[in-house]
């Protein structure tokens, strides 16, 4: 064999980080050797990797094949590196999580998931679904899970469960006392919305298609809870998952409103690298999160 795993370590934390400087350091390497291990790597096989622009490295046509093919290769040496120094065959394993499931679902399951394998080390990150999905492209991340639809030519979506955005207002707002939205309501209300690039926004843009370019935005915002801040302060309405809803709708500040005639019903994925190596922990976490759907 002609090349090392080592060799690929290199050439994958060069592709990350566009930078051999940076990809040394990842490694705890110099950057002389890392340079020349890129440099060996390629010539062994008369091929070039990367388009070099001055320090900056960006993966051609071919690197950008060779490179998934490589992450599985790696990560299967993973998985056999930990068996023979006997570690748990869970391992390590990094999620993914949209901001609702991370803040609302994921850390009771992380929970869980630890007690049933205590020596297994969990990350967990959070952020919208686009960068969760870009995060799994780039083998950034394990697994995600995912708020709405993921079309990424990549990934595998996986059905996990489904969920519901709620329309919901200040208590002493007027809608409050009829707890009824209505077409009118829709385009005159001010609302208070996540950003474009979320789960969320993007169910409440199917459902609103029809008068989307009418509707009053008064605010985009990245956190759940700062939508709900500002809709305490009677900045306007505002559309969560019911997930994120129920603490506040049971102390009674915020009331939920009901809207005829349009769908909030949405689903809840796994996403995975389709040419990602399925490890025991992945597997055990997936089960565990099929397992708890019936949970609030």
């Amino acid at each position: 064999m002609k090349y090392t795993l080592r060799q690929l370590e290199i050439f994958l934390a060069a592709a990350h980080h566009q930078s051999i400087s940076l990809a040394a350091k990842e490694l705890a390497m110099s950057q002389s050797a890392a340079s020349e291990a890129l440099k060996t790597l390629e010539q062994q096989f008369d091929i070039q990797l990367f388009d070099r622009a001055g320090k900056t490295l960006r993966l051609n046509e071919l690197g950008r094949t060779l490179r998934v093919q490589a992450e599985a290769l790696l990560d299967q040496a993973r998985v056999l590196e930990a068996g023979f120094r006997r570690h748990s065959d869970i391992g390590d394993l990094k999620i993914g999580a949209t901001l609702s499931i991370g803040n609302y679902l994921a850390i009771n399951l992380m929970a869980r998931f630890m007690k049933q394998h205590p020596q297994a080390r969990i990350e967990l990150d959070v952020a919208n679904t686009t960068t969760i999905a870009q995060r799994v492209r780039n083998y950034e991340l394990d697994i995600g899970l995912i708020e709405g639809e993921c079309n990424e030519p990549d990934l595998d979506a996986i059905h996990w469960r489904t969920d519901e955005l709620i329309v919901f207002c200040h208590a002493d707002h007027p809608l409050a006392e009829n707890g009824v939205l209505t077409e009118q309501d829709i385009v005159s209300q001010p609302w208070i919305l996540r950003e474009a690039g979320s789960g969320t926004r993007q169910t409440f843009d199917w459902a609103m298609h029809d008068v989307l370019a009418d509707i009053q935005i008064a605010l985009e915002l990245q956190h759940t809870e700062a939508i709900k801040r500002a809709v305490e302060a009677n900045l306007g309405i505002g559309c969560l998952s019911e997930i994120t809803l129920v603490d506040a709708f049971k102390r009674g500040n915020l009331v939920p409103l009901r809207v005829e005639g349009r769908r909030f019903n949405r689903h809840l994925y796994f996403i995975l690298h389709k040419h990602k190596y399925r490890t025991a922990g992945i597997e055990q976490w997936i089960q565990l999160c099929q397992q708890s759907t019936a949970a609030p």
